[in-house]
């Protein structure tokens, strides 16, 4: 707390950036559980010969927000697996990711490092169809690398470790830099697996659409069932919950000692001026009890017991505001008590 009362820098900073992270945690926190809350009110349709019939009765013909569960199916053409013989899906990811290892200036100690070098994804049109034979209904998944969460299976996964010969070795040290190696990935979405689809569902001419619904709200193709896809969100949501409690209770600590230390310093200042108040009428009560020549007396009476009759000066300032008994009973270091300058030496003064 500085002089004046006011916070300092260092409380001031710290009181706006605890504020700076509950605000933020807190908006992330709504957030959830808006999506949350989206979810939950999804209706759910089944994917049977009646999902025609509920769309036509649907306004527009369209479900806002939907769930619905089904099994992948190609629309024409499979992606073959580049690395697994009989491998077919819809969509397939290829990642190439770099592994090093970085030498850190501030803590003294190798990190991991990990980076995308490489990334591609193949799609090809697919349909969610039911999971009995024979129902002769299909809904046509758009656009599904939108999806917030899309559930991809690792089908293949090799690490090609760095070959370093000693003088690679010794640069890499040098440079902060150890490569590890080189790790391959391809990921896809194949025929046949059970995916529950949340989105906008549409009714366009005859055919039946799951696409990325308009009102900001997620969109997923989730390899779980509907009900742990909720669960999962709900688990977020009162993760972010807590944290925003616990970031409240440490902005509110925050202000609290702040607010604590203005008290207490609004309190010793209101204390001092009741103390200099009081001393200011003891003051006027003496003067107005004495006489003239008790005035004259006044005049010449110790600035400290206002009884005695001042007989010291002080050097180096040359004040004379004091009695000896006075000067004796001041804490050292001595200082004048008039303008608080250190006192070297006294000189009697007698009064004839």
């Amino acid at each position: 707390m500085e002089s004046g009362g006011r916070p300092s820098a260092a409380q001031a900073a710290l009181l706006a950036a605890s504020t700076a992270l509950t605000a933020l945690v807190y908006s992330i926190y709504r957030q959830k559980a808006r999506v949350a809350r989206g979810l939950e009110g999804a209706r759910r349709v089944r994917l049977d010969g009646d999902l025609r019939a509920v769309l036509l009765e649907a306004p527009g013909r369209c479900v806002p927000y939907a769930v619905i569960e089904g099994v992948v199916r190609s629309v024409k053409e499979t992606l073959s697996s580049q690395f697994v013989e009989n491998c077919k899906g819809v969509v397939q990811r290829l990642t190439l990711q770099e592994h090093k290892m970085v030498w850190n200036r501030t803590t003294h100690l190798w990190n991991d490092y990990e980076k995308i070098i490489h990334q591609r994804t193949n799609t090809t049109p697919f349909d969610l169809v039911p999971q009995e034979e024979g129902a002769g209904v299909t809904v046509r998944v758009m656009k599904p690398l939108d999806a917030a969460e899309l559930s991809l299976e690792t089908v293949y996964e090799k690490f090609h470790p760095s070959v370093q010969s000693f003088t690679d070795v010794i640069g890499h040290y040098i440079s902060g830099e150890r490569p590890k190696g080189i790790q391959e990935t391809e990921q896809m979405l194949k025929v046949g697996t059970a995916l529950t689809g949340v989105g906008e569902l549409v009714l366009d001419n005859a055919t039946i659409k799951l696409q990325p619904p308009k009102q900001g709200m997620p969109y997923y193709l989730s390899g779980v069932d509907f009900d742990s896809l909720l669960q999962k969100q709900e688990s977020n949501v009162r993760f972010w919950k807590i944290l925003t409690v616990v970031f409240g209770f440490a902005t509110c600590a925050v202000l609290f000692f702040i607010l604590r230390k203005q008290y207490r310093h609004h309190r010793e200042r209101r204390h001092l001026k009741q103390m200099q108040d009081e001393f200011r009428q003891a003051q006027e009560r003496l003067m107005r009890e004495m006489n003239v020549e008790g005035g004259e007396t006044f005049k010449n009476a110790c600035v400290i017991c206002l009884s005695n009759t001042k007989s010291c000066v002080f050097l180096e300032c040359g004040h004379v505001c004091s009695c000896s008994e006075c000067y004796r009973a001041l804490p050292e270091p001595k200082r004048c008590p008039i303008c608080r300058q250190a006192i070297s030496r006294v000189v009697s003064l007698y009064n004839s």
